[in-house]
């Protein structure tokens, strides 16, 4: 097998997003640094597109590696949900305690209650969803939402949608103005090019 020819000491071509392996380009330092200034900002959305395959998803997972001791991240890499799911999905991911058949009220206190201890404690609390695209206007609606806690110098909130270039599409509609309006910072990972390789 080519593994010892090459020295290898494991699979060097995993479809898995391992950051180990993250040939950090001025493209995609540029997107980790988005994410590492949009953490350390106001709240709010952050938006990184790119095709399939450029790094999205392994920038992501690099910056939660590496995330300031102070950042809780929920990660939702499953978007197709009601609005109702994710909102039970982000508490499982933030191990806020709720029912199974909990309401979307209940859902989004449990939630507010834990943003609010956390702030006072000086922890953040970032949530970051993958393949952003497939998310409906409802539930991108009630992510809207859930940035609407905030104090009077930041939303306590930081939501991070990765996606690929339809994601801007979908954020352009009308109905969806008041969200796109709270995007704080956007980011388009395009693929490396030849004179980017060492």
């Amino acid at each position: 097998m080519y593994y010892d020819f090459f020295g290898f000491r494991e699979p060097p071509f995993s479809i898995a997003p391992d950051p180990r392996y993250l040939y950090l380009s001025d493209r995609h330092k540029e997107a980790l640094a988005h994410l590492m200034y949009g953490v350390q900002g106001q709240g709010g959305f952050i938006v990184i597109t790119g095709e399939v395959g450029t790094g999205k998803t392994t920038v992501c997972r690099c910056f939660i590696e590496n995330a300031p001791a102070h950042v809780d991240i929920a990660l939702v890499l499953n978007p197709r949900l009601s609005a109702r799911e994710l909102l039970s999905s982000v508490c499982d991911e933030l191990e806020i305690a709720h029912q199974p058949d909990a309401s979307i009220k209940t859902l989004v206190d449990s939630i507010n209650q834990d943003l609010l201890k956390a702030h006072a404690a000086g922890r953040h609390k970032v949530l970051i969803i993958d393949e952003a695209q497939n998310l409906s206007a409802e539930v991108l609606e009630q992510l809207r939402l859930l940035t609407n806690l905030e104090t009077s110098e930041k939303k306590l909130l930081q939501i991070v949608l990765l996606g690929q270039p339809e994601l801007q599409e979908i954020l352009a509609l009308p109905e969806l103005r008041q969200l796109n309006q709270r995007v704080t910072a956007r980011y388009h990972l395009d693929a490396i090019d030849r004179q980017e390789l060492p």
